[in-house]
């Protein structure tokens, strides 16, 4: 993997491997910029991380997952929202983040074995453990995925985890910090379609329990 230099704010480059995949497992949704008949577009997806690349699916008829599959480089960025930061003037104020931008090719996936190994890497990363609780589907339905793995060439990473910065000599008296945020997950709520309420599987039991 080759790195792009962070130009501004090059303090906050994070450009190492351990940083961007720690960036990429920490979430599963991606936003996928690609050009179509000269018209960039972007459009946002889950993802799963295998080694240097990710996975990405859909139905056959996908009009994205079609269009990036032709060649062309995409870029992929992934950013967390950490927190807010609130200095004693409005230039200084910002936010804590951890992102990544991703440049490379993605390549439709033919193969049966990795097709299937995409999708569990995708399912997997959305929510442990739940690939072993559910069928994947039927013949049908998976003849009508669409998987794609877009492999990484050149990436940059940027993290800002601090309060305040640049207001030091301001004298105009405000309450200054940062506010952290979190992704949260609440009390999961049954599918009652079919009237009988189960008890929750293990993949939701555990995910929810890292998540409070």
């Amino acid at each position: 993997m080759n790195f792009n230099p962070v130009i501004r704010g090059a303090k906050r480059a994070a450009n190492d491997e351990s940083s961007v995949y720690e960036i990429l497992d920490a979430g599963f949704l991606c936003h996928v910029a690609f050009q179509h008949e000269g018209q960039t577009l972007m459009i946002p997806t889950a993802y799963g991380r295998s080694g240097s690349g990710l996975y990405l699916h859909g139905s056959a008829k996908n009009f994205m997952l079609n269009q990036i599959v032709n060649g062309q480089t995409v870029c992929i960025s992934v950013t967390h929202l950490d927190g807010i930061v609130l200095a004693r003037t409005l230039f200084d104020t910002s936010v804590n983040y951890r992102s990544v931008v991703l440049f490379g090719k993605a390549d439709l996936i033919s193969d049966e074995s990795e097709r299937m190994h995409g999708l569990k890497v995708i399912t997997e990363n959305i929510i442990k453990g739940r690939w072993d609780e559910v069928p994947v589907g039927d013949t049908n339905q998976l003849k009508a995925t669409m998987v794609v793995k877009f492999e990484i060439e050149t990436a940059s990473a940027k993290i800002r985890n601090e309060g305040p910065k640049g207001d030091d000599t301001v004298t105009h008296e405000a309450w200054s910090g940062h506010i952290p945020l979190v992704t949260t997950a609440s009390t999961p709520i049954p599918d009652e379609k079919f009237g009988k309420i189960l008890p929750l599987s293990e993949s939701v039991k555990n995910f929810v329990a890292e998540h409070q």
